[in-house]
């Protein structure tokens, strides 16, 4: 197989440090007193509330006569803090009705730079009543209905013209009915977005003119799915604002502590260098380039954690999110030795250097992608039966879990989350990027040792 150029080790090594130092540090410049951020750092990460600390508040409905509140509503309204709380990046959170006392309790953690841990401001902008509009197209640019004012309600059902198809049935005022008639006539074989505050919900296409007030919403997958539209649209049409009890306000006070934060750091960055100064010592060449791919998978599972990748969504980090990470690079590192190992093998029986990087790798191949895919399809199932009910995973999940119902654990999710994409960077960068910089380094002769790759010091170059 023709060698990689020279180049090519600097490159990948100078991407895989730049990547690191981003995910870690973070990009951000000063315009006057103003700060401004391009990459979010790790100093960014918000932490759980065993680590961080956090708070407890309690939601009302905000009206006098909260007897007329109903069940249905209250679970409208925990169904759009929800929501608020997964677009903030929250997943750690818990919560729950309080029927009596109509009251809808949440708990969450606590910014990463919130050092004053002012309650009310914490829970502020998860009370404030949700804005719901029908939009033209798929952009909030032409508002064809808003609020309460023009929907009445939202309930999940089935098709009457199919029994079977999960559909959400939509409600409108008579303003709204006035106003959704002339849009669907216009619209006719065109989209209409459902909007939550900035966030889209659904995209639905309009099949005909509704001009009775009463309209259906079709695509769903399964009830559930309609089931959850329904609640966030319900919330959006509340017309009361959700209201924080200042004497529920209560400070949650982390279990573990800064001290444990750094203490696991630091425990972690000594492990990361003993393994780094085995791997070196153990298969010299091969060593040196899998601690350089190791940075590069821990960076990357960093940057996805702060939402370097806008693809990927900055979440809370938990102690497990942290496991995750480890077990990732335990997977790397194990991934690192097999293939050295095989390199090593390659040499020992009088291959050349350049056959023996590419017989190594090759050999080696199998065993990683059977160990590696494990742990995908393990993170893939805890993401999807503890991560939020509409997430990708969840949704893929639906047809072998429709038996159980809904749970969020952040605890979990985040050790999902980070096992997975510790693996996908496993792949990256310690398959695809480890032969790119040992091929090259192959290329220059000095580097073309046997004794480099694990043989005996005094062999003779073949």
């Amino acid at each position: 197989m023709k060698r990689l150029g020279k180049q090519w080790f600097f490159i990948v090594a100078a991407f895989i440090l730049a990547l690191t130092y981003v995910s870690f540090f973070g990009v951000k410049n000063y315009y006057g007193d103003k700060e401004i951020v391009y990459f979010k750092s790790a100093s960014d990460i918000r932490w759980d509330t065993d680590i961080q600390g956090g708070v407890e508040a309690a939601f009302v409905p905000d009206v006098e006569n909260k007897s007329n509140i109903t069940d249905a509503q209250l679970q409208s309204a925990k169904s759009i803090i929800e929501t608020r709380l997964v677009n903030l990046g929250i997943n750690d959170y818990e919560t729950y009705i309080d029927n009596s006392s109509k009251q809808v309790v949440v708990r969450f953690p606590w910014q990463s730079d919130e050092a004053e841990f002012d309650a009310a401001s914490a829970v502020n902008e998860l009370g404030e009543t949700a804005l719901l509009t029908f939009c033209e197209g798929s952009t909030q640019d032409k508002v064809i209905l808003s609020g309460s004012a023009d929907i009445k309600s939202a309930q999940a059902g089935y098709n009457p013209d199919s029994p079977t198809e999960a559909v959400v049935q939509l409600e409108l005022t008579s303003s709204g009915r006035t106003k959704f008639a002339e849009a669907t006539a216009r619209l006719k074989g065109s989209t209409i977005s459902i909007w939550m505050d900035d966030n889209m919900l659904s995209n639905p296409t309009v099949n005909s003119v509704i001009n009775n007030g009463s309209a259906i919403i079709t695509g769903m997958s399964s009830y559930e799915e309609a089931d959850q539209l329904a609640n966030k649209i319900n919330a959006g049409a509340l017309p009361f604002a959700l209201s924080c009890d200042d004497s529920s306000l209560e400070v949650i006070s982390p279990t573990l502590g800064d001290e444990a934060l750094n203490v696991l750091l630091l425990a972690g960055a000594i492990a990361f260098a003993i393994i780094c100064i085995l791997m070196i010592v153990l298969y010299r060449l091969p060593g040196f380039v899998a601690c350089i791919a190791l940075i590069g998978q821990v960076g990357g599972t960093v940057a996805c954690v702060t939402r370097l990748f806008p693809d990927f969504n900055s979440f809370t980090l938990s102690i497990a999110g942290i496991t995750g990470i480890i077990l990732s690079v335990g997977m790397g590192v194990d991934a690192n030795v097999i293939t050295a190992e095989r390199i090593k093998e390659e040499i020992s029986s009088g291959k050349t250097v350049t056959a023996a990087i590419n017989r190594g790798m090759s050999n080696s191949m199998s065993a990683i992608i059977d160990g590696n895919i494990t742990n995908i399809l393990v993170a893939i199932v805890l993401m999807g039966a503890f991560g939020p009910a509409d997430g990708f995973f969840a949704l893929l999940l639906k047809p072998f879990m429709f038996m159980f119902g809904g749970s969020v654990s952040g605890v979990i999710y985040s050790f999902g989350y980070t096992l997975l994409v510790g693996v996908i960077f496993n792949f990256i960068m310690g398959v695809f990027a480890s032969k790119v910089m040992l091929k090259s380094l192959a290329s220059f002769k000095a580097m073309r040792k046997p004794w480099l790759f694990g043989g005996v010091k005094n062999a003779e170059i073949v």
